[in-house]
């Protein structure tokens, strides 16, 4: 049986973020088929236990909606117009930390003249904006929902990830894949890997009606089916598959190894706030992931001043985690570095 720390994409030379690469093309957005499922209701505070619902949900299908209504601090108004702030500057070449078309994974080229699909860094302390968003990234309420369903303790949460996925110029859709696990993966590679705990969250907080993740609900648990595995990398109707329909203000969470893919349609708004957060518990199983994005260039000059004593204490400390994350990984290369 192979191992995954010799596949090709676990690591190699640390590029720069404006060197050429060879992109495979990518595909227009597919239309979401009529008879096609989507997600089941979301958890909302008629719950007995919404905590417990949404880490049993998200076992077993592989992701979980939880309603805005379990949100209360999060202010819509304010977060479109810190959203639509940053996103206008990335598309006019004022803030470089961007996601361009056609590539899928990092780096990123730092032109925005063939559009963008992404907005990256959304903590940077350069962010006018960066406290809005950042007291949502650390917010009690989805801190709680976060350690829950990693199953650690709150004293134990990392900071990672806070990015943006935003209306491209063009249709435009990812391939199907699972977030640290190559394509080339056989069967026995991919169930080795997928028995390992997830020691993270990711979730999309949706800032408008949001139906661009689409995902097949329980693939997070099993290797690749033999029609998955021979499917074409852009397959419009995958066996299964359900797309993720959220209404503004709902959060998404899910498994970043269920197979999903990006489906983007240029002709409707999106902002929709992309997040992770680790646990000390991942060791180092979780740095090529996120320090690939470049956050920990940056991390150290965060300020919380402007923040209530409690949640600057606790970002502080998250903070202090991930710097502690890239002390113990060194140069942890890209993923999938010319994708």
């Amino acid at each position: 049986m192979g191992n995954l720390d010799h596949q090709p994409d676990k690591g190699g030379i640390r590029g720069n973020a404006r060197s050429a690469t060879h992109l495979p093309t990518a595909q227009p957005a597919a239309k979401p088929s009529s008879n096609e499922s989507s997600a089941s209701s979301p958890i909302t505070t008629s719950d007995t236990n919404p905590y417990k619902a949404a880490r049993e949900a998200l076992d077993r299908d592989g992701f979980v909606v939880l309603s805005a209504s379990l949100f209360p601090s999060f202010d819509l108004d304010t977060l479109r117009a810190a959203a639509s702030g940053i996103t206008a500057a990335a598309r006019s070449g004022q803030w470089p930390y961007i996601r361009t078309l056609p590539k899928q994974f990092p780096p990123w080229p730092q032109d925005a003249s063939n559009g963008i699909w992404g907005v990256q860094h959304l903590l940077h302390p350069t962010n006018p904006e960066h406290i809005t968003f950042a007291k949502t990234y650390f917010d009690s309420e989805l801190l709680k929902y976060v350690s829950v369903l990693i199953g650690c303790c709150e004293d134990d949460l990392t900071m990672e990830l806070y990015n943006m996925l935003v209306r491209p110029e063009r249709d435009f859709s990812l391939r199907w894949h699972r977030d640290d696990m190559p394509a080339t993966a056989t069967a026995e590679e991919e169930e080795e890997r997928l028995k390992k705990p997830a020691h993270h969250a990711q979730w999309n907080l949706a800032l408008y009606d949001d139906s661009s993740l689409v995902l097949i609900p329980g693939s997070h648990v099993r290797a690749r089916t033999d029609v998955e595995r021979a499917a074409d990398p852009y397959e419009a109707h995958m066996p299964g598959q359900i797309t993720v329909k959220l209404k503004a203000g709902e959060v998404a969470f899910y498994n970043n190894n269920i197979l999903h893919r990006g489906v983007y349609d240029s002709t409707k708004e999106r902002m929709t706030l992309h997040g992770s957060i680790g646990t000390t518990q991942a060791g180092i199983q979780r740095a090529r992931n996120v320090l690939q994005h470049g956050v920990g260039v940056w991390a150290k000059q965060l300020s919380f001043d402007d923040f209530e004593p409690e949640m600057a204490e606790r970002a502080k400390m998250m903070r202090e985690r991930l710097d502690e994350m890239g002390n113990m990984s060194g140069d942890v290369g890209y993923f999938a570095e010319t994708e």
